[in-house]
């Protein structure tokens, strides 16, 4: 019996020696997988909005410098379902609050947004706690069954280098969610990459929808640091207080 009992506790101190090897080689290839992959610190925020204030508005461009690229639809080559939905939207464009940037809004927008890179995912996180997921993990989009339209889609991504390359689908029209966001279908897919050039994070997009578009539309966005952030703070759109009565852009006065 004792015999039993002393194999019995040899074979379980063997059992978890090997777990702990296990456990070890597994935290090894996660460390040495981490050392692989860039590093992107800092807030970001899109070169058009370089210095905006609390009233949401950047400051002017010096127009000798080439006009950037937007996310706003302005130029898109919209078919013509894309220009009725234009046309419908802009009747409350000016006159109706948003629930917050939402996706793909949020990678051109005034707030800053943070980059934080694991060998499983990359998360996008502005300061309106807006999250991006983007799985490096190797899985495959879900099945048709299992997806549906969210505000930020479903984004699966692998590193080519140092270069963040992402496809994503299932986003709900964006303009739904955000005013003067792109009046897409929930059927637009989205191709981008991410990586740095110099300073600037850059960020190219193919967005394909032809539900609403004459033909895929290419975009290309540099992201600069935003040095005025020494944190993250975390905040909602119940405190907007746009106005657009007057068809100009202005902060109304605090309410009673």
């Amino acid at each position: 019996m004792m015999r039993r009992l002393a194999a019995a506790i040899a074979v379980a101190a063997l059992s978890l020696v090997g777990t702990a090897h296990a456990e070890d080689a597994s935290n090894d290839a996660r460390v040495a997988a981490f050392a692989k992959l860039p590093y992107w610190p800092g807030y970001w925020v899109s070169e058009q909005f370089d210095g905006t204030t609390i009233t949401g508005v950047a400051p002017p461009r010096d127009p000798s410098l080439p006009p950037l690229q937007r996310l706003n639809g302005n130029d898109a080559p919209w078919n013509e379902e894309g220009k009725r939905r234009q046309a419908e939207d802009a009747k409350t464009r000016g006159r109706r609050g948003a629930l917050g940037w939402g996706y793909p809004m949020m990678m051109d927008a005034a707030t800053p947004f943070q980059v934080m890179i694991t060998p499983e995912e990359t998360l996008i996180v502005n300061a309106y706690g807006e999250t991006r997921h983007i799985y490096t993990d190797g899985r495959d989009f879900p099945a048709p069954e299992d997806m549906w339209p969210t505000v930020w889609g479903t984004s699966i991504g692998h590193w080519e280098g140092d270069t963040l390359v992402v496809d994503t689908i299932g986003v709900q029209s964006p303009v739904v969610y955000f005013h003067s966001a792109l009046t897409l279908s929930d059927d637009a897919k989205y191709h981008e990459t991410l990586e740095m050039v110099g300073d600037k994070l850059r960020m190219t997009m193919t967005i394909e929808d032809p539900t609403t578009l004459t033909e895929p539309w290419h975009r290309t966005i540099n992201y600069v640091r935003e040095t005025s952030f020494d944190r993250m703070i975390q905040m909602d759109f119940s405190n907007d207080r746009t106005d657009y009565s007057d068809g100009v852009g202005t902060i109304e006065p605090p309410k009673d």
